[in-house]
């Protein structure tokens, strides 16, 4: 298998006051081809995970480096952040934390914001992403799907693709209208049935539907 490569970049944040870690993952040619761009997945952990969790627990470049490999996946760069707002980086770090109520409204949204207007900047200035709505992807798990749910209705413009998984989230019929003018190109929404966030899938799904939102619904 040809691999690519995982790095951690620190980005600063003004809007949550200090520099934090982000993990990225290149594809194999990355660094060969210094005139190609790509397109770019932001990809969100959820509760208890870090900017660590979908590279050490959920394997995330072993899976990329196969499913390019077979053509079944586009050569992408992955980005993913720390969605605890009161640690800089992961706690094997061992930097000290902030005491923040990451489910107060005003923090969770306050790391959205840093998302969008500050990590997607970061990495379209630093690495060779195409800086275009159709070349951006979100996805999150969990908490990470919250946030996912949370970014693609602040900022309808920014991402083509969305991909909520197992989320807790909701949104008004305004946002999704607001969504659907945006021309989102894929909306997945996924959830098991016998996760304890089921309804609020349901429910999501359900807005979807009744605002006319194009979306696939997997169960």
């Amino acid at each position: 298998t040809k691999h690519g490569t995982v790095s951690h970049p620190w980005y600063d944040s003004k809007i949550l006051g200090y520099s934090r870690r982000l993990t990225v993952y290149t594809p194999y040619g990355y660094e060969a081809n210094p005139k190609k761009k790509y397109p770019v997945l932001y990809l969100l952990h959820g509760a208890g995970g870090d900017e660590e969790a979908w590279i050490s627990m959920g394997r995330a470049a072993q899976i990329l480096d196969n499913l390019i490999e077979k053509g079944r996946c586009e050569p992408m760069i992955v980005v993913m952040p720390n969605g605890n707002t009161g640690q800089a980086a992961a706690r094997t770090l061992g930097i000290p934390e902030k005491a923040i109520d990451w489910r107060a409204p005003e923090n969770r949204v306050r790391y959205v914001k840093s998302l969008c207007t500050e990590i997607v900047p970061f990495i379209e200035k630093n690495y060779r992403a195409i800086p275009k709505p159709g070349y951006r992807a979100i996805s999150g798990l969990s908490m990470g799907g919250g946030h996912t749910i949370s970014a693609s209705i602040l900022y309808p413009e920014l991402f083509d693709y969305i991909c909520p998984l197992s989320a807790a989230g909701s949104a008004t019929p305004e946002q999704i209208a607001a969504l659907k003018k945006a021309g989102v190109r894929l909306y997945f929404l996924a959830c098991g049935d016998s996760d304890f966030l089921f309804e609020g899938a349901e429910e999501m799904h359900a807005k979807l539907e009744a605002e006319g939102l194009d979306h696939i619904y997997f169960v």
